[in-house]
C-alpha cells in the first residue's frame, strides 16, 4: 500500500454522511474474480463508494460507518501469501492509514464465512438497522436493507436504501479539495498521454501503436486507464475497443483516453486528429462545427444552469453548422425539434466525472437525473446521462461529436422520416469523416467554470502542430 491518504478529508466526508443519515452504513470494497484458474485474477478495482469514505483500495474489506466513526473489517493475508506477494501491512496498520476507530477480522462481521467467499451478510450487532452497498443478505431482517444491483433495482430501492443512495449522491455530486487534487493529477497525465499519441501517429502503422504510446505515459505515472481506451480510425463506433486497423493517410484518428489515479479518480479526454498531420478541407469544415458546439456549450456552463439546456444548445449549434455546410437543410431550430441533428450526434453532451468516468452510474439514473425526472424517449436525447442543474464543485464533461454511423444513416425508416432534412448528395462529399469528438473536463465554480483540460489544445492549427512535432 503506497497510496497517500488524506485522513482529515476522509473524516470530514464521514461526518457529512452522519449528518445526512442516522442509520449505520456498511460498504463492501468488492473482490476480484479469478480468470480461468484461481491464482490468476482480474485486476482489482475497489467500489467507488468504499473508496470515497475509506480512501484505500482494500480487497474484500467492509467498513461500518456510524455517527462519523469508522470500523474496518478486513482479514490479513495468510503468512504463505508473502511468498507470492511480499510482506503486507497488518490490519492495525491499515486501520491507522485510513483513520479507522476500530478494526476486526471479517469473520466478526460475517461469522462462519471464508475470506475467499463473497461476503454474506448475517444479522449481528453490526448489521442491525444498517443500510448497505455491495453486500448480499442471506438472512435479511426488517432492519437490514441492501442496495445491490442483483437484489434490488437501484431505481426502486427500499426506504433506507433510498436514504443511503441520496446521501451518497449529495456528497459525491460536488467535489472537495482532495478529490479535485486527485482529478487534476489524472488530467495532467492524460494530457501528456494525448500529446504522446499525436506525436507517435506519424510513425505508427496501426491504431495499437498509438494506443501503446498513450497508455505508456499513464502506466509510467503509476496509474491505470479509467476505462478501456478508444483509439480508432472508425470514430463512428462510439466505444470502439479494437486496435488492429492500419492507419491510412486520409484517416482521422479519434482517441478517447483517460488516466485513473491509484485512489480511483478519473480523467476523460477525447481529441481527434488527422493521421497525415493535416486535416483535409472537408475534415476541417466538420471539425470546426464540432468545435463550435464544444466552445458554446462550455461558455454557457455556470451554477444553476440546466445541463439539459447545455446539450440542446450544442445540438442547435451543430445543426446551424451543418445547415451552413449544406448537409442539413431547413431551419436549425426546427431540425433540432425533429431530432434531425441526432442522425449525426446521437449521444448526450457529457456526464458527471469523479471516482468513475461516468460517476455514480452504478446507481442508475438516480445520480444523473434530478428528482422527478426521467430519460426522454426522443432519438438522441434519450442518451443524455445528466439532467439536473449544475452546482459549484461539480465536474462534468463536454463532448459533442459528428459521426457517420451506417446503422443510422442507412436505416430505411430514418431516411424516410428525414428525407427533406438531409442533402445526401452533399453528405457524400464528406466521406473522409467517419467520426469526430472533442471532449474536455470542466469544473463548475462559483464564478462560472474552469476547463481542467485546457492544457491540451482543441484548435485545428495547434493540433496539427502537435502531430507534426512527431
Amino acid at each position: 500500500m503506497h497510496q497517500t491518504v488524506n485522513i482529515p478529508m476522509l473524516q470530514a466526508r464521514r461526518i457529512k454522511l452522519a449528518q445526512l443519515l442516522e442509520t449505520p452504513v456498511l460498504l463492501w470494497s468488492g473482490d476480484r474474480p479469478a480468470r480461468n484458474f484461481p491464482a490468476n485474477h482480474y485486476p482489482f478495482r475497489a467500489s467507488s463508494h468504499f473508496l470515497y469514505l475509506a480512501g484505500l483500495p482494500l480487497e474484500n474489506a467492509v467498513i461500518h460507518l456510524h455517527q462519523g466513526r469508522l470500523t474496518l473489517f478486513w482479514d490479513e493475508p495468510p503468512p504463505s501469501a508473502a511468498l507470492w506477494h511480499g510482506a503486507q501491512p497488518n490490519r492495525e496498520t491499515i486501520a491507522t492509514m485510513i483513520g479507522a476507530d476500530a478494526a476486526y477480522p471479517l469473520s466478526e462481521l460475517m461469522p462462519g464465512e471464508s475470506p475467499d467467499d463473497r461476503p454474506i451478510l448475517q444479522p449481528s450487532k453490526w448489521t442491525d438497522n444498517a443500510a448497505t452497498i455491495g453486500l448480499v443478505s442471506e438472512m435479511r431482517s426488517e432492519q437490514c436493507y441492501v442496495l445491490d444491483r442483483s437484489v434490488n433495482s437501484p431505481n426502486q430501492p427500499d426506504e433506507l436504501d433510498c436514504q443511503l443512495t441520496q446521501a451518497l449522491i449529495s456528497l459525491r455530486l460536488c467535489h472537495d479539495t482532495a478529490a479535485l487534487a486527485e482529478m487534476r493529477h489524472a488530467i495532467a497525465v492524460t494530457v501528456q498521454a494525448h500529446q504522446a499519441g499525436m506525436q507517435a501517429t506519424p510513425r505508427a502503422k496501426t491504431e495499437a501503436e498509438v494506443r501503446s504510446a498513450m497508455e505508456q505515459v499513464i502506466l509510467a505515472a503509476n496509474m491505470t486507464t479509467a476505462y478501456n481506451s478508444i483509439v480508432t480510425v472508425y470514430g463512428e463506433v462510439l466505444h470502439n475497443e479494437h486496435y488492429h486497423h492500419p492507419l491510412q493517410s486520409q484517416d482521422l484518428l479519434l482517441a478517447d483516453v483517460g488516466a485513473e489515479t491509484q485512489n480511483g479518480w478519473a480523467a476523460d479526454v477525447t481529441r481527434t486528429w488527422a493521421v497525415q498531420g493535416k486535416f483535409s478541407s472537408t475534415q476541417r469544415d466538420l471539425y470546426q462545427i464540432v468545435l463550435a458546439a464544444h466552445d458554446v456549450a462550455i461558455a454557457a456552463l455556470k451554477p444553476g444552469v440546466e445541463y439539459r439546456d447545455i446539450h440542446l444548445l450544442a445540438c442547435l449549434t451543430l445543426a446551424e453548422g451543418l445547415v451552413d455546410l449544406g448537409i442539413l437543410q431547413g431551419n436549425p431550430q426546427d431540425l433540432c425539434d425533429r431530432d434531425a441533428h441526432s442522425l449525426f450526434f446521437p449521444h448526450g453532451i457529457g456526464h458527471l466525472l469523479g471516482l468513475d468516468v461516468h460517476d455514480m452510474e452504478d446507481l442508475g439514473d438516480l445520480a444523473g437525473y434530478a428528482a422527478g425526472r426521467q430519460r426522454s424517449d426522443r432519438f438522441g436525447l434519450g442518451y443524455l446521462r445528466l439532467d439536473r442543474p449544475l452546482q459549484t464543485g461539480m465536474v462534468v464533461t463536454i463532448e459533442p461529436g459528428f459521426y457517420q454511423v451506417p446503422a443510422i444513416l442507412q436505416d430505411a425508416q430514418r431516411r424516410e422520416n428525414y428525407k427533406d432534412c438531409v442533402n445526401w448528395e452533399r453528405l457524400r462529399q464528406f466521406s473522409d469523416v467517419r467520426g469526430i469528438r472533442i471532449e474536455d473536463d470542466i469544473l463548475i465554480t462559483e464564478m462560472g467554470l474552469e476547463v481542467l483540460t485546457r492544457a491540451l489544445p482543441t484548435e485545428v492549427d495547434a493540433i496539427e502542430q502537435l502531430c507534426q512535432v512527431g
